[in-house]
């Protein structure tokens, strides 16, 4: 049985490899959190990670609001809304941790998981049937695939 506090399957995927992939990887920042908090690896380690998580989270907001907008996507008001204010309540999250009123709790991780979860599930679903309806590509081109099989070469620039 595994331990991560999120299992990524299938069912997750919403149709868009470049989104799904980006998915993955928040889903591990999160793992990785799970296990810092329950390992005790310290609140300096966890709020490293933590904060990879928020960066990388900006970043995949942009590309996911990108697409919207190429797109003409009719719910991407409400979902760019949606995006800005889990960022503004992680936000002020980190302020708190900077100022010693709060610390990194499994009911952030679990108030983190139900958000991601349920955003994938409703709101990015949608929008992965709206794009590839609308013609956009579902799945990256082999060499492209290829490129990415190598390793995560752009976690750097992220």
């Amino acid at each position: 049985m595994s331990t991560d506090l999120f299992h990524w399957t299938d069912e997750f995927s919403i149709g868009l490899q470049e989104i799904d992939e980006q998915h993955k990887e928040l889903v591990e920042l999160l793992n990785q959190l799970h296990v810092a908090i329950k390992e005790h690896h310290g609140s300096t380690t966890s709020r490293q990670i933590l904060d990879k998580l928020a960066d990388y989270t900006r970043t995949h907001f942009a590309v996911e609001e990108s697409l919207m907008r190429v797109s003409n996507y009719p719910e991407f008001a409400t979902h760019k809304q949606n995006h800005e204010d889990l960022i503004a309540q992680v936000q002020a999250l980190q302020d708190k941790l900077d100022s010693g009123q709060a610390t990194i709790t499994f009911e952030l991780l679990h108030f983190l998981k139900v958000w991601l979860t349920r955003h994938i599930n409703e709101a990015d679903k949608r929008f992965g049937a709206y794009f590839v309806e609308a013609g956009g590509a579902s799945k990256w081109s082999d060499h492209v695939e290829q490129a990415m099989k190598k390793r995560k070469w752009w976690w750097k620039f992220w």
